[in-house]
């Protein structure tokens, strides 16, 4: 038997090109490989051998060779292959154990040419595991190191059988096609172009999904055009198994801290902020975010945007949550908090500025594709519609509400005051009722307080409900048919508006 190994990814390969030869497997390989092999005492010979060719073009042109793919995809139940490959003097090579150049994690630093990234593009590796895959059920393909181990139990006892070659295959073209998926990204410079295809990896399996009768696993998607992970980089400290209702919330959780630049705390419940709040110091953001719906923060999600300090911690102790998300926990906070077995603490990059990049939705039949909605800097400058300019306070607090709503079910009303999310209404199909509810949640706090709209009022009703409990300064972004109808109404009860001229629909 013959075997070529040529890795890029070294794990391992030591240990299982001596096992090989222990089987009587003769070896061929190239480059750092064979090095490293050789240097640990384990014979192999370099392709060349093979060959009868040297490497040529600065390694460019190694393996691409008919002595390579001659008995990597002769056909072994096929006299004629056999007996053209005879008279060509090429022998047959059983074992592929390759991967590939490290492209993505290339082309993912800082600073990294055009030209680098050409270079890391692999060709002949490919095109060996693609043969090898093709020719499954005479040759074993190896691409992943986390394989050697039973594929060589296997091997030792000849029960390397046709369905375990073929998910090997399976695994071969996978690996390919994923590196592949890599190359088109990073070559692409259309947004959406014609044919688009997703690289996904296993991250880990989930109990269930939504709920018990669905089946559930978490894939990291690998887009080198973005350097913001998100839950790709979640670490799970401590608590529970991560639910797939979790992620989803600690999605929302990094979608509703994202360009809140001071230390801001938020409470979550099915996605849905319904605390939020910043302060200088973490530990009264948190008291003022949790002031928000304590009843519904019952069970629900905590994130920070900072690192959660004991003081905090103490605070978040005092409540059940499912979970607490963050950059980061100080050793005695993490020691606080990780005694309660139920309690899952994450840890999570939370970005100042949102990245750029693309958003998948999956509908029966395909996906919708977007950018991530972002607020602008315009936004945070709004114009003025009103008689009466907001006080410098009252802006404040609009911008701090127009960003809240930002991330809330549409039809999305926020009601804050000294940069405290007061009160919410979320997902309605009438925005009067999220006004409502809002309204409600707030109580008697939502005297001299600033309402927000994901989008604009389609009549006065919903104003002028907010109007007659005590609101004093309202943000939407304008453009309805009946926007002086609501600026009318404001200026009735002398209050301020201001128009940001973009909406943030969140379905």
């Amino acid at each position: 038997m013959r075997a070529i190994v040529s890795v890029s990814n070294k794990s391992g390969v030591v240990d299982f090109a001596r096992g090989l030869r222990r089987m009587g497997v003769e070896l061929y390989s190239t480059g750092g490989t064979q090095k490293a092999i050789a240097d640990a005492g384990v014979e192999v010979r370099g392709v060349s051998d093979l060959t009868g060719f040297p490497e040529m073009l600065d390694g460019r042109v190694k393996t691409l060779h008919p002595s390579v793919h001659g008995g990597i995809l002769a056909r072994r139940d096929v006299p004629e292959h056999m007996e053209a490959i005879k008279k060509a003097g090429i022998a047959t090579i059983d074992i592929v154990v390759v991967n590939l150049y490290p492209f993505v994690q290339t082309v993912t630093k800082s600073g990294v040419s055009l030209e680098e990234a050409i270079e890391n593009i692999d060709i002949g590796g490919p095109t060996m595991i693609r043969s090898a895959a093709k020719n499954y059920e005479s040759v074993v393909i190896v691409v992943d190191p986390e394989d050697y181990g039973w594929v060589l139990q296997r091997l030792e006892k000849g029960e390397l059988d046709a369905p375990a070659r073929m998910r090997l295959a399976q695994k071969a073209y996978q690996h390919t096609a994923s590196y592949d998926t890599a190359i088109a990204r990073y070559l692409s410079d259309e947004m959406f172009p014609e044919h688009m295809t997703l690289a996904l990896e296993k991250a880990y399996g989930l109990r269930y999904g939504e709920n018990p009768r669905q089946k559930a696993c978490f894939y990291t998607v690998q887009d080198v055009k973005s350097r913001d992970r998100g839950l790709g980089a979640l670490v799970h400290l401590s608590g529970p198994e991560i639910s797939f209702n979790n992620l989803l919330d600690f999605d929302s959780a990094v979608n509703t801290l994202v360009g809140f630049s001071r230390p801001t705390v938020t409470v979550l419940k099915h996605t849905n902020p319904c605390g939020l709040a910043s302060r200088e110091s973490l530990a009264e953001a948190y008291r003022l975010a949790l002031s928000g719906d304590p009843v519904a923060a019952f069970g629900g999600v905590v994130a920070s945007n900072r690192p959660i300090d004991l003081e905090t911690a103490e605070e978040i102790n005092k409540t059940h949550y499912d979970a607490v998300v963050a950059p980061a926990f100080a050793p005695e906070a993490f020691a606080l908090l990780s005694k309660k077995k139920s309690l899952r603490l994450v840890s999570v990059p939370f970005p100042e500025v949102e990245a750029e990049g693309l958003e998948f939705r999956n509908v029966r039949g395909g996906f919708l594709v977007q950018t991530r909605d972002y607020v602008g800097g315009e936004e945070l400058a709004p114009k003025v519609v009103s008689r009466r300019q907001p006080t410098s306070e009252e802006m404040d607090d609009l911008v701090f509400a127009w960003r809240a709503v930002k991330a809330i079910k549409s039809n999305a009303i926020v009601i804050a005051k000294d940069a405290v999310l007061l009160g919410m209404g979320a997902g309605q199909p009438s925005r009067v009722e999220s006004v409502s509810i809002a309204l409600k949640r707030a109580g008697d706090k939502a005297l001299g307080a600033v309402l927000a709209g994901d989008a604009y009022f389609p009549f006065s009703d919903g104003p002028e409900l907010a109007l007659k409990a005590g609101i004093v300064a309202m943000i939407e972004p304008g453009g309805s048919v009946k926007d002086s109808e609501v600026i009318e109404a404001v200026d009735r009860y002398e209050a301020a508006m201001v128009f940001t001229g973009a909406r943030h629909f969140r379905h």
